[in-house]
């Protein structure tokens, strides 16, 4: 398989079919989306509501899954502390992913507080407006809507719990990206604490979800991370 295998870490809320829209701009990749329990294909499993316990869920699923050690991981959002966990968790037993893409966060330490997971319901779907990302047809369909509130709200007191001290530096190489309109998008650069490897930042035009309207233009960075790589392997740098 020449394609490096590029696996997608799900924001709060999502699933494997959140990326989906990415498809046709990553073919470059071998394309592997995962999911924690309770939503998409795993919507009969319990819940997780916890860091290590969806990092340690996430971590099984990539061993698993694994057909190259050429290997990248992308995060978006709550996935991008997962992906930054997970990471660690994998060079800690002898898998290194070529690259740790992580997008909608700016990393570990840089929290406003909130904790959405408490809010009552019309609090809580004031923020997931604020947000974006999310239908409003979800907001308003009660049967949506019961189906999605449970998953968010575990999702979110999973993200509620990301304090720095919880996460490790990695050597892998990590580029981290944010929309231009995002609230932290000043601290990007917070990531760089996180590495011992190189390190890029972008930033696009957008919210958190940025990478909706900017699917293009987000494979094309991270594909253009892909021959880098493929060039340091062949030459040995």
């Amino acid at each position: 398989m020449n394609r490096p295998q590029l696996f997608l870490l799900h924001f709060a809320g999502g699933s494997r079919y959140s990326f989906d829209f990415l498809r046709e701009e990553l073919t470059g990749f071998e394309l592997t989306p995962l999911e924690l329990p309770g939503r998409g294909k795993r919507a009969n499993d319990l819940l997780i509501r916890d860091l290590d316990a969806a990092a340690e869920d996430i971590y099984r699923q990539i061993v698993h899954s694994l057909i190259s050690m050429q290997f990248y991981i992308y995060g978006h959002s709550m996935g991008a502390y997962l992906a930054l966990k997970v990471t660690s968790m994998l060079e800690r037993r002898g898998y290194r992913p070529q690259l740790l893409i992580v997008s909608g966060n700016a990393g570990p330490g840089v929290h406003n507080g909130k904790m959405r997971h408490l809010l009552d319901d019309e609090a809580f779907k004031e923020e997931l407006r604020l947000l974006g990302g999310i239908p409003e047809e979800v907001l308003t369909n009660e049967e949506l809507y019961a189906y999605y509130e449970p998953i968010l709200r575990a999702d979110f007191e999973v993200v509620e719990g990301c304090s720095a001290e919880r996460f490790s530096k990695v050597s892998t190489p990590l580029l981290a990206m944010m929309g231009a309109e995002e609230e932290d998008v000043d601290q990007l650069d917070n990531w760089q604490q996180f590495t011992s490897g190189a390190f890029e930042t972008a930033i696009f035009p957008g919210g958190h979800f940025f990478i909706f309207s900017n699917a293009a233009a987000l494979a094309k960075k991270m594909l253009s991370y892909r021959m880098i790589v493929s060039k340091n392997i062949v030459t040995g740098i």
